[in-house]
């Protein structure tokens, strides 16, 4: 399965933010072992690199960071009829609804969020952590539908 996972998931794993940090990680153990195709948007990798320099105060150490998570997931550009899509759509949320048209013109299955509320009217599947891993789980048993 490819999935677009949201900045949040990154900084909760990064930052071992409670009581987000457990499943937030679960989901790199799942791209890690390449149990699904994980992706981040190229807009996503500059809000984690600002969310993640605030905590180190290094330059350096954050591009590290950041060169490690571009090993562990793809990344996909935002295009200009992502947003033109976006300011269109059903989704409240501004940004939600850019990740929602870069992941539907990318070809990836869902998005993994802590925000699934946001995500509300998408009309796309959107997962909060812990049940994505439940999904990947079950699919790794073929017990889904």
């Amino acid at each position: 399965m490819k999935a677009l996972i949201d900045t949040c998931i990154v900084v909760d794993a990064l930052q071992s933010r409670e009581p987000f940090c457990k499943d937030a990680q679960d989901v790199f153990m799942l791209a890690a072992n390449r149990h699904c195709e994980g992706f981040l948007t190229a807009k996503s990798v500059t809000d984690i690199y600002y969310l993640t320099h605030r905590q180190t105060h290094d330059d350096r150490t954050t591009r590290d960071i950041l060169s490690k998570l571009c090993t562990l997931f793809l990344l996909l550009d935002t295009s200009a009829l992502d947003i033109r899509n976006a300011i269109a759509a059903e989704v409240s949320d501004f940004e939600d609804a850019v990740m929602v048209e870069t992941a539907i013109r990318s070809g990836v299955d869902c998005i993994v969020t802590r925000n699934t509320k946001d995500y509300m009217n998408a009309h796309f599947p959107v997962y909060a952590p812990a049940d994505f891993v439940k999904l990947m789980a079950e699919e790794a048993n073929g017990q889904t539908d």
